[in-house]
């Protein structure tokens, strides 16, 4: 049995962290010592990693909460959710990106910050001696292999949305 300092210090969390914890039923104590100190066992240690992981993919206390007294069963729907939400905030966080680079246009630090964009992607594959059809088939297997990625990539190289809705499209009629 662990005390609750101890539970705490192996998860780097806070006594009071997890006071709450139990005061919203996501982590109660097994037992308590003669002291009427807070005990913890295997199972609430096991219980503990599972928080902490599902606090660690950014969902909320409520809703582990909920998975946990499902035995998991929402837990897929959850993890959708989270995942839709993370994808709005990086295209959010590119869009926050390409603007800071051209605002930055011509300062000399901005080679150190940028990250890479089109025409650079491209001279690298060049470089790599693709040909202009290579990189064609290149796209389309992107496309036919990871439709979202290809889409997240293209995005990251700060195109603009038709310029990729035209990449993408030419990629699934090519394959």
């Amino acid at each position: 049995m662990l005390t609750i300092g101890q539970l705490a210090r192996r998860f780097g969390l806070s006594r009071s962290t997890l006071l709450y914890y139990d005061s919203i039923g996501l982590l109660t104590p097994s037992g308590r010592s003669p002291s009427n100190y807070r005990l913890y066992s295997d199972a609430d240690l096991e219980r503990m990693e599972l928080i902490d992981v599902y606090r660690k993919a950014g969902l909320p206390l409520a809703d582990i909460v909920r998975v946990l007294a499902s035995d998991g069963d929402s837990l897929a729907d959850l993890l959708r959710d989270r995942l839709r939400a993370l994808n709005v905030e990086v295209r959010k966080l590119r869009r926050q990106q390409q603007m800071i680079v051209e605002l930055m246009q011509g300062d000399v630090e901005l080679q150190t910050v940028r990250s890479l964009d089109k025409q650079g992607w491209i001279s690298i594959l060049r470089a790599t001696g693709l040909s202009d059809d290579e990189m064609v088939r290149w796209h389309v297997e992107f496309e036919r292999l990871s439709p979202a990625g290809h889409g997240e990539f293209l995005e990251s190289l700060g195109i603009e949305a038709d310029e990729i809705a035209e990449i993408r499209r030419q990629s699934r009629e090519a394959g």
